[in-house]
């Protein structure tokens, strides 16, 4: 970790985090993939902009063990909703217990499937189009572009929907030849999802450094 990363953490978000968030994100840490979860850091921004939009009905795509689901939970209102897709339950499984002790169960519907399938059913429906408030998408990073133009009919004008690990562990800004190969497809997608939604005239962005990098889009037309 740089100098400067530790110092943000140590001075800004460790102690502002929640109790029950702190302790997801320690348990979290004894995983082997442990990286997968979202930064605390970027959490503590993804919170501020819940509010910000005082969003009440959220949609998850990418759960892991929770952090970020968990951190949703906790900021909205008492009867705000989430609906939480992820094909593995068995990671969601190892925070839960931590989301249950927390008393926020009841705000998450989750949903072990594919998200395009999902995602698809909802706009199925009339009613589902711009009825959500806020998006967090962390998962399947060559379906980001999938999932966008999904999410641009779900999420309402003035919400937001939030992207993780845009800078795909700054890879996205080295040479091809400079990444290691089981990395160079993924990277490959994420500037391609990059550059798109950059351009996208249905969104206000903010490229965010935080993390593994945020692309924070605000829906406009």
């Amino acid at each position: 970790m740089k100098p400067i990363d530790a110092y943000i953490l140590e001075t800004s978000v460790y102690p502002r985090e929640p109790e029950p968030l702190k302790e997801l994100r320690e348990a979290t840490a004894e995983l082997p993939n442990a990286f997968f979860g979202t930064a605390p850091d970027a959490g503590q921004l993804m919170a501020m902009l819940l509010k910000l939009v005082n969003a009440k009905k959220t949609i998850e795509v990418g759960v892991f063990t929770g952090y970020s689901l968990l951190l949703t939970a906790l900021t909205i209102p008492d009867d705000g909703k989430i609906m939480a897709i992820d094909r593995n339950r068995k990671t969601y499984e190892i925070g839960l217990p931590i989301i249950q002790k927390a008393g926020v169960e009841y705000k998450i519907d989750y949903i072990e499937s594919p998200a395009l399938p999902v995602l698809d059913n909802l706009l199925g429906e009339p009613k589902n189009e711009s009825d959500f408030d806020f998006a967090f998408v962390d998962a399947d990073k060559d379906n980001y572009w999938n999932y966008h133009e999904r999410l641009m009919k779900l999420v309402k004008i003035g919400g937001i929907v939030m992207y993780d690990n845009t800078l795909w562990g700054g890879a996205v800004a080295k040479p091809e030849d400079a990444v290691p190969e089981t990395k160079r497809e993924l990277r490959r997608a994420t500037i391609e999802f990059n550059k798109s939604v950059s351009a996208d005239p249905r969104v206000e962005i903010s490229h965010a450094s935080v993390g593994d990098g945020n692309i924070i889009c605000r829906r406009i037309c």
